[in-house]
Formats: C-alpha cells, sequence, structure tokens
C-alpha cells in the first residue's frame, strides 16, 4: 500500500465517528496513483492516521473504509476474520428452524460492497464495490473456510456497479450451479427460491420477522397480500388460519412460486388466491367493487432510487396507502412497509398519516417493524436501516 489520500481540513469528521464513506468532495489531493479496489491509507489535512480504505476512482464514494486500525492488515486472513465474525453473530440470533438468512450485511458488518445470504447449503454473493471486486478471491476462499461445502454463487447484477466501473457479473464462484428451485426452511415453514433470477439474491430474508408478525393478526381473517412476491407473508397468515388470502403481483412467476409455496407446506386446500394484476390499479378496482379486508400488507419495491426520486416516490407511497386505508374493515389491520434506505422512517410515517387523512380513516400505530435481526445496523453507519414497518389499526 503505498497510496494516500488526503481529506480537505474539516472533512475528518464523519471518519472519526467511524462512518466507513468518503466522499470525492471532501478530498484533497492523492499521493500515488491507486488502482481500482487498491486500499488506501487515508489521513486528515494535518497529516493524521484516520482509516484504511478501499479506492474508487469512478464513484462519488472515492473510497470506503475497510478498517479504523492503522495496525491492520487488509489480506486475505483479514476477510476470513471478518466473515466468520459476522457468521458468530448469526449463529446467536437464529433458531434451528432456520436455514436462509444474511450472512453478510455489508457496511453493518465491516465489509462495505459485500453482501452474502444464505439459502441452505447456497451463499449468494453481491460484489458491489470496487474494493469487493478486487477481493473476490479472498472472499470466495474465506467463505469456503467458514462454510465447509456449500456452494457459491454471484449476483452482482445491480446497477450501483455501474456507479464503480464494473460490470454486472453472475455466475458459480465454487462449486454447482443452482438449481432452478432452492427450498429454504424459514421459522419451519418451507418456501421455494430462485436463486439465479429471484429478486435481490432469491428472496427478501429481511423481511423474515415481518412475515412472522403477521400471524397475531391474521387468524379468521381476510388478508389482502399486495406485492405478495412469491407469498412469503401469504404462507403465514394461512399457517396462523386465515379465512381468505389474496395474493396480488404482476409477476406471473412470483405468483407460481407462490402456489408452489402452498404446496411445499401441504396447503393447496387453503383458501388462498393469486390475482395477477398492477397493484395499483388492482387497490382501485377493489375500491370500485367496495371489497373490504380485515388484514392488508402493503411490501412494495423500493420507490426511491436518488434523492431526486423522493418526491415522486412519496406520491406513490401516499396512494397506494390510502387506498388501503379505505378498504379496511373497521377494526381491521394494515401492515405497511417501506424498503428505501434514503425515505427516513418520519418522514414514512408522515406520508402515511397524510395518506389516512385524505381517506378519512383515523389509524392508530400499533406496533413498528423493521428488517431481521441478521440484516443488524452499525450505530455510526446509519444508512443500514432501510427497512420500516408500521402495523396500523383502523377504527
Amino acid at each position: 500500500m503505498s497510496a494516500v489520500v488526503v481529506l480537505k481540513s474539516g472533512k475528518e469528521k464523519s471518519l472519526k465517528r467511524r462512518h466507513p464513506w468518503i466522499f470525492s468532495g471532501a478530498i484533497q489531493t492523492v499521493k500515488g496513483k491507486p488502482a481500482s479496489g487498491d486500499t488506501v491509507r487515508v489521513e486528515s489535512a494535518n497529516g493524521e492516521f484516520l482509516a484504511l480504505a478501499a479506492y474508487s476512482p469512478q464513484s462519488q464514494i472515492r473510497a470506503r473504509v475497510w478498517s479504523f486500525d492503522a495496525n491492520d492488515s487488509i489480506d486475505d486472513e483479514f476477510f476470513y476474520r471478518r466473515i466468520h465474525q459476522a457468521q458468530q453473530l448469526r449463529q446467536q440470533l437464529l433458531s434451528s428452524d432456520t436455514n436462509s438468512y444474511r450472512v453478510v450485511a455489508a457496511e453493518s458488518d465491516e465489509l462495505p460492497g459485500i453482501t452474502i445470504d444464505r439459502y441452505d447449503n447456497y451463499l449468494v454473493c453481491q460484489l458491489l464495490s470496487a474494493g469487493a471486486e478486487r477481493w473476490r478471491g479472498a472472499i470466495v476462499n474465506a467463505l469456503k473456510r467458514c462454510f465447509a461445502g456449500c456452494h457459491i454463487y454471484e449476483r452482482s447484477d445491480v446497477d450501483v456497479r455501474k456507479k464503480e466501473g464494473l460490470p454486472l457479473v453472475t455466475g458459480v464462484l465454487s462449486g454447482d450451479q443452482p438449481p432452478a428451485e432452492v427450498i429454504i426452511r424459514e421459522n419451519g415453514l418451507q418456501l421455494a427460491v430462485d436463486i439465479c433470477a429471484g429478486h435481490k439474491t432469491g428472496y427478501y430474508l429481511d423481511q423474515r420477522d415481518s412475515r412472522h408478525a403477521i400471524m397475531t393478526y391474521a387468524a379468521g381473517k381476510r388478508v389482502l397480500n399486495a406485492f405478495s412476491y412469491s407469498g412469503g407473508f401469504s404462507i403465514y397468515a394461512a399457517a396462523a388460519g386465515a379465512r381468505e388470502v389474496i395474493n396480488v403481483d404482476v409477476s406471473e412467476p412470483a405468483l407460481a412460486t407462490a402456489q408452489r409455496n402452498l404446496a411445499l407446506n401441504n396447503m393447496t386446500d387453503a383458501p388462498v388466491q393469486q390475482h395477477q394484476a398492477d397493484v395499483f390499479q388492482a387497490l382501485r378496482d377493489y375500491t370500485k367493487a367496495g371489497e373490504r379486508f380485515d388484514v392488508i400488507v402493503l411490501d412494495p419495491p423500493k420507490f426511491v432510487d436518488s434523492k431526486a426520486s423522493l418526491t415522486r416516490a412519496c406520491r406513490g407511497y401516499k396512494d397506494i396507502n390510502r387506498l388501503a386505508a379505505g378498504l379496511l374493515n373497521p377494526g381491521g389491520i394494515l401492515l405497511t412497509f417501506s424498503c428505501s434506505g434514503l425515505l427516513a422512517a418520519d418522514l414514512f410515517q408522515k406520508v402515511v398519516a397524510d395518506a389516512a387523512l385524505d381517506a378519512g380513516r383515523p389509524l392508530k400505530l400499533v406496533q413498528r417493524l423493521y428488517q431481521a435481526a441478521d440484516h443488524p445496523v452499525l450505530l455510526s453507519y446509519p444508512e443500514g436501516l432501510y427497512l420500516k414497518g408500521l402495523v396500523l389499526r383502523a377504527d
């Protein structure tokens, strides 16, 4: 390591608070010629050591911190230690009736740009930063040491890699090609996951606790699961004894998987319907038809990709929540979510409150939901808290 990144005067404050990002505008000069992903020493304007970081010449986030310890060596053993530490935490958090979880949560596990999920005996990696790309071999070797016998597959097909000057990549990193369907176990239930083509790394592991939470409200109820994807919330609702469940999603393959999940759990006779439709239009159609529900789940995809799209996204969240509020029976429950990290929790609550006001349906907050515990949040990196959920009761 020969390159040094020197910050402008006063720009060291966030690093001293252990935030792991260094933006291009904070840099005074770069001594040396670091290549993409190289480890650089980060110093303040007066020469004080601040961090060891991965350099990314094409990204607005010009460097991401590996370590705040000047004595650390960023090498193969470094990645083994960090991944092993992350795995030990998960072993404390998860019960034996769950075999799929987030192994590494990027910056929150002090491995910026690295996301790793486990689906039974398959590990799925997203290497989304220049530093992660530089150390992919070390990451794979560390995973083979920590998870002997597991197959490793890459799903680095996320647009954020383009900001790092990296191509989108998928494929086997070690072991076998995943089958078209991997059956996972979650809280004792079985779910089919398409690792190669499914959303994210195959499934929304971050909603595990929220899916379990619906069981508190679903027994004997009529449930609408909007943006249902492969029907995870519906499996839990059916297991809790829901009277009727309707999945609504625009994707026919997702709904086919939802039907498959019923079969995996011996629920083919359960009162669960699949409705392929645009959710915004479906909510309007249900309103016109005078339909009512006891429990509604709104779990939309990320509406906010940048700060410039925040206003438009808020309109979208307000629209679906206004429509859903109007479809609730008295005493009905709305579980509404945002997975948009750029939408702050207080703003999300305000948007939903405005939606309820426009719908003329007073709603009471009875529970808050967040990403599951295997998606921890490093306190010095608040951006790690991205999933927000509100459980609301209609009068």
